[in-house]
């Protein structure tokens, strides 16, 4: 496992749609914690299933990005274009005995959860177990899961404290890719985060339960850990989180004052505006009042396993 002393943060929306009030609290929080320890803030493009991408999407979050003074350093980074490094990490986890060829379909998990009940875990419906001993074979259209530990495993984030799950009974074992191909959302996310160096992973408390996943994982291919902040959500008129799945407005990029305004009034910075101020000149002061209540840990997660 590596580790780093210089910051480097990262946002990395799916281009499934524009930018939305959430998206933008999250986006705006890893730009300022960037910003506020002199460090670099990457955009990646997380578009590994391109049945949910769109190309006017991924342009109008660029668009989106820049009218609300979001400069990001260097090349913008394609998931899509990606594939490889996650076919050799899975690789390596296949090596290492960490997962096996499932062969459930949809029918049967289904039928398994009416006969049975469906067990939910921290981040949805838990795999029953029936390929974990009995793999399927290899000619049989099968996907990937990773096998999870059986131990308690805790994570430290800078603002919920200690996250803690038994991932075993908590969370099970994940896809890591569909049976159709795609290569699965948590081994993307840590090969980047590690081949690009990031250091902070700054995002949405709705990410929270999946960050002990992300941990075992990471130590699995023997990757960097970063250390971790999730931020305040955004929930609409419903009670429910802001989603591109629940149609949330897109930014009006005419607006952007206003946005940043009531994105900072959720990360809790004072939003108190004068007629002359710019964005260019709100950003400036969020990033010192961030920079002055927020230092960041820059050493790895604090992450254990326990029995």
């Amino acid at each position: 496992m590596t580790t780093s002393t210089t910051y480097h943060g990262r946002f990395a929306p799916t281009p499934s749609g524009p930018l939305h009030a959430g998206s933008l609290v999250a986006a705006l929080g890893s730009f300022l914690d960037a910003r506020a320890h002199s460090g670099r803030w990457s955009l990646r493009i997380d578009d590994t299933d391109q049945a949910r991408s769109r190309r006017d999407a991924i342009e109008a979050i660029l668009e989106q990005l820049q009218a609300h003074g979001l400069a990001v350093d260097g090349e913008v980074i394609f998931q899509s274009e990606r594939t490889a490094r996650y076919e050799a990490a899975l690789a390596r986890l296949e090596s290492a005995g960490r997962v096996y060829r499932c062969n459930c379909t949809r029918a049967r998990l289904r039928d398994w959860a009416e006969q049975h009940g469906q067990a939910i875990g921290a981040i949805g419906p838990l795999y029953p177990g029936f390929c974990r001993e009995q793999p399927a074979a290899a000619h049989e259209r099968h996907a990937w899961r990773f096998r999870v530990g059986e131990h308690r495993r805790t994570v430290a984030d800078r603002r919920l404290g200690e996250i803690t799950q038994r991932l075993a009974t908590e969370v099970g074992d994940p896809v890591l890719r569909r049976a159709d191909g795609p290569i699965a959302y948590h081994l993307a996310n840590v090969v980047d985060d590690d081949e690009m160096g990031i250091t902070q992973v700054v995002r949405g408390e709705d990410l929270a339960n999946l960050t002990p996943l992300h941990v075992e994982l990471a130590e699995a291919l023997e990757l960097r850990v970063p250390g971790y902040l999730h931020l305040p959500l955004v929930n609409g008129p419903d009670g429910r989180k802001l989603s591109k799945t629940n149609h949330a407005t897109p930014l009006d990029n005419q607006r952007a004052m206003e946005n940043l305004r009531q994105a900072a009034g959720v990360l809790g910075l004072d939003t108190t505006m004068t007629d002359w101020e710019t964005v260019a000149g709100l950003l400036e002061r969020w990033i010192s009042e961030w920079r002055d209540r927020a230092p960041a840990d820059r050493q790895p997660a604090t992450t254990h396993p326990a029995g």
